[in-house]
C-alpha cells in the first residue's frame, strides 16, 4: 500500500496537472467548495421562500426542497447531464454538470437549514423590529439573518463534508476527482484493488474527519456564546429587579 501511495501520490493529490487536467483531492475540494459557495445565496432565498406569508413564493419553494430531498443525488446529476446540453445547444464539461447537479442538492439543503436557524430565534426579535418601523426586508437583513447564519454555521459545515462523499458520484460522467483517480490506479495495477481503494476510503475519512472536527469546534463556539450572552441578560435584569426606585421628592 505504501509502495501504491508512493508512485501514484501526485495523482491522487492534483490529479494529471499540470501536464494534465486537474483532478484528485484538489478537485474534490474545490468542487465541493465552489458547489457551496455558489448554493449559499441560494440556500437563503429558498429559506426567505419557505417562510414568506405568500403563498407564491412558499408553494414552489416548498415544492422544490421535497422533490430535490426526496430523490437520489445521481437522479439530478442524470437531468443535469443531459437537460443542459439541450438547454443550452452546447456541450457540458463533467466539471460543470456536477458541480450544477450539487448547487441544486445544496441549496435545498441548505435552506432547510437556514430555514430551521431563523425559526430557531426568538419570535420577539421580529415583532421588536417591526414595531421600531423596519421593513420585513430590512428586519431579515439586518436582525434575524446575521444570528441565524451565526447559528448553522457548524450544519453548513457539516453539509460541506456530506458534499465532499457526493463529488464522488461525479466518477460516472468522469470527473477527475479522487475516485476517479483511484480507478486510473487500480486499472494501471489491475491486481491490487483492495490497497487502492483503501487508500481511497482513507483519504475521503482523514479529509471528512478533519472538516467534522471543525463542526465540531465551531458548535461549541456558538453554544459558549449563547450562553455567555444568555448570562448577561440574566444579570442585567437582576440588576433591574435590585436597583432601588426612584422616590418622590
Amino acid at each position: 500500500m505504501f509502495d501504491i501511495l508512493r508512485d501514484n501520490w501526485t495523482l491522487l493529490l492534483i490529479g494529471q496537472y499540470p501536464h494534465g487536467p486537474l483532478g484528485g483531492i484538489v478537485l474534490t475540494i474545490l468542487l465541493s467548495l465552489s458547489a457551496l459557495v455558489i448554493a449559499f445565496p441560494l440556500g437563503i432565498l429558498v429559506a426567505l421562500a419557505r417562510i414568506s406569508p405568500y403563498r407564491i413564493l412558499r408553494a414552489p419553494a416548498t415544492g422544490l426542497v421535497y422533490m430535490v430531498r426526496g430523490i437520489p443525488l445521481l437522479m439530478v446529476i442524470f437531468w443535469v447531464y443531459f437537460l443542459v446540453p439541450v438547454l443550452t445547444g452546447f456541450p457540458v464539461t463533467g466539471f460543470v454538470t456536477m458541480l450544477c447537479a450539487l448547487v441544486i442538492y445544496d441549496s435545498a439543503y441548505l435552506g432547510e437549514i437556514i430555514r430551521a436557524g431563523i425559526e430557531g430565534l426568538p419570535k420577539g426579535q421580529t415583532e421588536a423590529s417591526r414595531a421600531l418601523g423596519m421593513s420585513y426586508m430590512k428586519t431579515m437583513r439586518a436582525v434575524i439573518l446575521p444570528q441565524a447564519l451565526y447559528n448553522v454555521v457548524p450544519s453548513m459545515v457539516t453539509q460541506f463534508v456530506s458534499t465532499v462523499k457526493e463529488t464522488s458520484l461525479g466518477y460516472i460522467i468522469n470527473v477527475q476527482e479522487i475516485s476517479f483517480a483511484a480507478d486510473q490506479i487500480n486499472n494501471r495495477l489491475l491486481t491490487k484493488p483492495f490497497p487502492v481503494y483503501l487508500i481511497l476510503a482513507l483519504s475521503y475519512f482523514a479529509l471528512c474527519y478533519a472538516l467534522t472536527q471543525l463542526a465540531q469546534y465551531l458548535e461549541r463556539r456558538v453554544t459558549r456564546r449563547r450562553a455567555g450572552r444568555f448570562t448577561k441578560a440574566q444579570k442585567a435584569g437582576a440588576v433591574a429587579l435590585t436597583d432601588p426606585l426612584p422616590t418622590e421628592n
